[in-house]
């Protein structure tokens, strides 16, 4: 059997993904791990922070992005999709540019991938996901924020990236451009693991979660407007009160250390005390959806109402 790792990048030196940790975190597992690597701003070091790695297994492919051919976040399946077709492992084990796994999961997730090989309805895995927020401290378990996504997938040809390349679907004869596509595509049918994505995607300086917020803004041709929960015209990122997030007391994987040394902004983060107001509030702060939020974590078993789900999951 044999798993390949794969990603795609542009300028995480710059919008603060920690893409090395992302690599390092499943090499072990991974007999390669292939990025797409996109043309990189001219200050950005991102290359280098690969090469630093000294991995054969790491395989880099140069890639040119182009928003306006696959406009609407579609150039991030399209990237992704280049990053798939080049693995040749067995099964392939997708990782976004801020997505980490802790040690402690990859004896397990090794052999769900040995148990289920041959088992040819399984396309694919499921994993849960920590959506870390503000600082490595606290998480949401708030509605709103995806519990769960496919991270391994079969190699089948027909298996692609899907419309902004959050997740993947199975796409007969599908012609490499409309990412987007909804007839004729078909949800995976995943296992869940018992394993967790440490997502790392909304803790940043706040200078730099700005950066990033916009950078996505641009990517996916959008203007952020205020029904934008995360909508500002500052420079700087406002997380608000974090009391509205989880207290996170255990672990982080190995892999982040060093870069969890590089916290340094704790004085543009308040626990408490009420927003500004000329801030507009997250969808975590609204009432509505601290009532949901209830209502999952203590009558609904943590699992989450009214929400869509992108794939069939298999009972063993």
């Amino acid at each position: 059997m044999r798993i390949s790792g794969f990603t795609m990048v542009k300028n995480a030196d710059k919008l603060y993904y920690p893409i090395k940790a992302v690599i390092a975190s499943i090499l072990p597992l991974v007999d390669e791990f292939i990025v797409a690597l996109g043309d990189n701003d001219p200050d950005d070091c991102t290359l280098q922070e690969i090469q630093s790695l000294n991995d054969a297994k790491v395989k880099i492919i140069h890639t040119k992005w182009d928003l306006k051919k696959y406009p609407n976040g579609t150039e991030n399946a399209h990237q992704t999709d280049i990053a798939r077709e080049a693995c040749t492992g067995d099964w392939l084990f997708y990782l976004q540019a801020d997505e980490v796994i802790h040690e402690k999961y990859l004896s397990v997730i090794k052999a769900a991938c040995a148990e289920n090989l041959d088992d040819e309805r399984v396309e694919g895995f499921l994993f849960n996901y920590l959506h870390f927020w503000g600082d490595y401290d606290h998480y949401h378990l708030s509605h709103g924020w995806y519990p769960k996504e496919i991270r391994i997938i079969r190699n089948h040809p027909d298996i692609h990236s899907w419309e902004s390349a959050q997740s993947f679907r199975r796409i007969p004869d599908f012609d490499h451009k409309n990412y987007r596509q909804q007839e004729n595509t078909f949800k995976l049918q995943v296992k869940q693991i018992d394993a967790w994505i440490f997502h790392y995607g909304w803790v940043r300086p706040p200078r730099l979660m700005q950066n990033k917020r916009k950078s996505l803004n641009k990517i996916h041709n959008r203007k952020a407007t205020l029904d934008d929960q995360y909508a500002s015209d500052e420079e700087v990122f406002d997380y608000g009160p974090l009391r509205y997030a989880s207290r996170f007391t255990e672990t982080h994987p190995k892999v982040m250390q060093d870069w969890i040394a590089r916290f340094d902004w704790a004085d543009q983060l308040y626990e408490n005390g009420s927003a500004p107001t000329n801030r507009h509030k997250f969808k975590h702060e609204r009432l509505k959806y601290q009532i949901v939020t209830f209502l999952e974590q203590n009558f609904n078993g943590g699992k989450t109402l009214f929400s869509f789900k992108n794939y069939v999951l298999l009972k063993d």
